[in-house]
């Protein structure tokens, strides 16, 4: 399913899982450590209101589900480990028009040369995501990019961004390139500034100031986001970093820049902050 009703099924699905094994026996801690969850949000699964669906068959569906992959885990035992995970999604929009998708996760790690390759992709999916209608009042005049590294990073050559800049066109965003390792010397260096003192945060973007100083500081409080500042790019040391606002100067223009963990949540995170002011 797609949209409001793939993410509810999917919620319902883990709060009737963790449901049925904590009444076959399991502990909070061996539920969390099989659902890769904590114990705080199965202790919250069993006090909140299940999710409801468009249907009332799809609750029943899901919930058997549920209920059959319970039984399977209490022969299996707490102490089993799933070694892969096989997804198969079919949506159907009319005659003939039908998606489907057959994905196998086994939670092994990429080599490094992949873990690249996946980092560049990740990077082309972001911008893919980006409302172009929220960021183009903060456009900057010199243009927007966005680059990631990788957690081991420790040089600009190891940032991957976009050649040049990120621009609106024809009401579109473009780009000249696709992304590349040591595209943007500007944003890797502020990216890896903050990563010394925040080391979780492996992406960056850049957009025009919204509005002033004070009403940046108020939004993050807000938006429980830890700020800090830059002025003329000179980064001012901050425990947690998730937005920079350099105030600009005389013939130098002035930025905000947006960290998160990874390129996908960095453009949810841009969206909320526009949508703030």
């Amino acid at each position: 399913m797609l949209g409001k009703d793939g993410a509810t099924w999917l919620d319902r699905l883990h709060m009737q899982l963790a449901r049925n094994l904590r009444a076959n026996g399991w502990s909070q801690a061996e539920i969390a450590e099989i659902m890769g969850s904590t114990q705080s949000t199965v202790s919250r699964m069993a006090h909140r209101e299940l999710p409801e669906m468009a249907g009332t068959s799809d609750e029943a569906t899901i919930d058997g589900w549920a209920h059959e992959i319970a039984l399977a885990m209490r022969q299996l035992g707490s102490q089993s480990k799933p070694t892969r995970q096989r997804f198969v999604m079919e949506i159907a929009f009319g005659p003939g028009q039908v998606l489907r998708f057959d994905k196998s996760l086994t939670g092994s790690d990429l080599d490094s040369d992949q873990e690249q390759t996946a980092l560049l992709k990740r990077l082309e999916w972001a911008v893919s995501r980006i409302d172009i209608n929220k960021i183009s009042p903060w456009m900057p005049a010199v243009g927007m990019n966005i680059a990631c590294c990788l957690e081991n990073s420790s040089s600009t050559a190891e940032v991957a961004a976009f050649p040049g800049k990120v621009s609106i066109v024809d009401n579109r965003l473009r780009h000249h390139d696709t992304p590349a390792f040591g595209a943007s010397n500007h944003l890797a260096n502020m990216l890896l500034s903050a990563r010394h003192n925040d080391s979780d945060k492996t992406a960056i973007l850049n957009i025009k100031p919204p509005a002033s100083g004070e009403d940046i500081e108020q939004m993050c409080e807000n938006l429980d986001l830890n700020l800090t500042f830059a002025p003329k790019g000179e980064l001012v040391p901050h425990q947690g970093i998730d937005v920079i606002l350099d105030e600009g100067a005389f013939g130098w223009e002035p930025s905000l820049y947006i960290l998160a963990h990874n390129p996908l949540e960095l453009i949810d995170r841009m969206h909320n902050i526009i949508a703030a002011f």
